[in-house]
């Protein structure tokens, strides 16, 4: 626990990626197994499942910190973040560092806590290593008590930091670490052992991911043409707005896996039901969609089968789900060609080496479905275009229904993570309103202590009705000068949430906008931004409720038409 929470405070406390990959391969250089696998499993962005409710945790909190409720809350508001106002209420600055390993802490102290069913005994266990710990250790236990713990890196860190210790290939290591995995001392240990382990079969490949192209939201082909060169170098997608996903066809089952490396697999029968007339060894990248006729519906329609326990025909049949699929990544040995050699029974050949051009050709030839099939190839937009067109045919992405292009470079390899040159995402312009801030909350973090989240609406009448919530897009400075300005024109205070004087207006950036009766505007906004402080507005130049429906209703007839 000693060295987790050290490299904890170094990863904390710099912005130096270089700096970080080293803390981190010092600490899997020195960490015997055990340690390094829970290190790894938390460092990647794992996290165990929440232990104890921070609605228990507050009370226990104000118990053993012997203050008076309100002022325990009033600390909380203020910091921000409860496991940081328990480590600096209840933890004993003099306490020593636990001795304890981090393998040991988690398997046989808080993990067991799921088995008792007492919350008295859980409580005494909780406060009595609270009153035993120092301030950072208290930190961090309370983070993983509640299912919280985050660490400022990506796996793709932590990989490279491993590799690094460890002298082992990033790539293996990169493909190994995807999907579930227990972490132990034995499952640390095969990482660098040269053959997979058995249950390679239900393992995913690291996802390639895109970068912004840098062009104007109103590009001309002249900016494109600058920003890629010459179009016949390039594979042009449409951008799909659904569920990134792999899906995998191995040793006689099927397995569905998002960006997110959650096993989503059970969520769409009637892909695996498809799946199930592949090959063996076939593992392909896509998109997963709700579709009907010859066009996606809205992802709000896709969420609609994220969220539900039980999969009932009702909603099978109002968000029914294909697989669209734009690379093959693995794919069945060819029997006259002496270089496939397949390392697992079950498995394909990894075709991510070769060219896109390459696996497009298998890809076309192993998909040879029907237009209404549950898994069909997503069409390539035009070959052969020119940027003139392409940029015409850009233009009209909102009204098919999608985010733009996917620019891919015809003789790149698949890669894993986000590097530069192979892969771009050239979306279209953003949806956009002007609003007034009505709420504003503090941050956690780092931003406890400065207006972070903000609450917008738009004028009906002569009120204003809440329209979104946003927490991203303003500068350091912008958020400092915001935040003076909101505890200077705070009207009212509801714990935590200050009204404030409806006097501020923004621009708001979302990718989407659909009808919403859990909302009392009657829409919900997808993934709002604030793009600009429109200090040049005033309030009442705000849109009205009105012009967002009206909005919502040219964004549905595009889309229907």
């Amino acid at each position: 626990m000693r060295a987790f929470t050290q490299l904890y405070g170094q990863l904390d406390a710099t912005t130096s990626v270089r700096a970080k990959v080293d803390a981190m391969a010092a600490y899997f250089a020195a960490a015997p197994s055990a340690d390094a696998a829970w290190g790894l499993f938390f460092l990647s962005g794992r996290r165990i499942k929440r232990l104890v409710a921070p609605s228990l945790l507050r009370p226990w909190a104000i118990a053993a910190s012997g203050l008076e409720p309100w002022l325990f809350e009033d600390c909380y508001a203020t910091v921000g973040d409860l496991a940081e106002t328990v480590s600096l209420l209840v933890a004993r600055d003099d306490a020593p560092d636990s001795s304890l390993p981090l393998h040991r802490w988690v398997e046989e102290r808080l993990l067991p806590l799921r088995d008792l069913d007492d919350d008295a005994a859980r409580q005494a266990a909780v406060t009595g290593w609270w009153r035993t710990l120092p301030t950072a250790q208290v930190f961090l236990l309370t983070k993983m008590l509640t299912g919280a713990l985050r660490v400022g890196v990506s796996q793709t860190l932590a990989v490279r930091a491993l590799a690094q210790a460890r002298d082992l290939d990033r790539a293996v290591l990169s493909h190994r670490l995807m999907g579930s995995w227990q972490p132990s001392a034995a499952f640390f240990d095969a990482l660098g052992a040269p053959d997979a382990p058995e249950d390679a079969a239900a393992r995913p490949y690291p996802f390639f991911l895109a970068h912004p192209l840098d062009v104007p939201e109103t590009a001309a082909p002249d900016d494109v043409a600058a920003a890629l060169g010459a179009p016949g170098d390039w594979q042009i997608e449409w951008k799909w707005d659904g569920i990134r996903a792999q899906l995998l066809r191995r040793a006689g089952a099927t397995w569905l896996w998002s960006r997110g490396e959650d096993l989503i697999t059970a969520r769409f029968p009637e892909i695996v039901e498809a799946a199930a007339g592949l090959p063996d060894g076939v593992v392909l990248d896509g998109e997963i969609l709700a579709w009907q006729g010859d066009r996606p519906l809205s992802f709000g329609v896709l969420q609609q089968r994220i969220g539900r326990k039980r999969l009932t025909p009702k909603i099978l049949a109002a968000a029914p789900a294909v697989f669209l699929a734009y690379d093959l990544l693995e794919s069945p040995a060819d029997a006259d060609d002496p270089a496939d050699a397949v390392a697992h029974p079950g498995h394909g050949v990894d075709r991510r080496a070769a060219p896109l051009d390459r696996r497009r050709t298998r890809l076309d030839a192993l998909l040879d479905a029907p237009a209404d099939a549950a898994i069909r190839k997503s069409p390539i937009v035009a070959a052969d275009a020119s940027w003139d067109a392409l940029v015409d045919r850009h233009a009209d992405s909102r009204a098919r229904g999608v985010e733009g292009f996917m620019v891919k470079r015809r003789d790149g390899p698949y890669r894993v993570g986000r590097p530069k040159g192979d892969w771009w995402k050239w979306k279209i312009a953003p949806l956009t309103l002007d609003v007034v801030m009505t709420y504003a909350q503090a941050g956690h973090g780092r931003r406890a202590t400065l207006m972070t989240d903000y609450t917008f609406g738009v004028w009906q009448d002569e009120r204003l009705v809440t329209v979104a919530k946003a927490y991203s897009g303003l500068d350091d400075g912008e958020i400092r000068r915001l935040d003076r300005w909101i505890r200077r024109h705070t009207r009212e205070r509801f714990g935590p949430v200050r009204a404030v004087e409806p006097l501020q207006v923004f621009e708001l950036a979302f990718e989407g906008i659909r009808a919403s009766r859990r909302h009392k505007s009657g829409v919900a906004l997808r993934f709002p931004r604030i793009r600009r402080w429109r200090t040049d507005k005033q309030p009442a130049e705000a849109d009205t409720l009105d012009s967002v429906h009206a909005l919502l209703a040219r964004i549905e007839g595009m889309t229907a038409s």
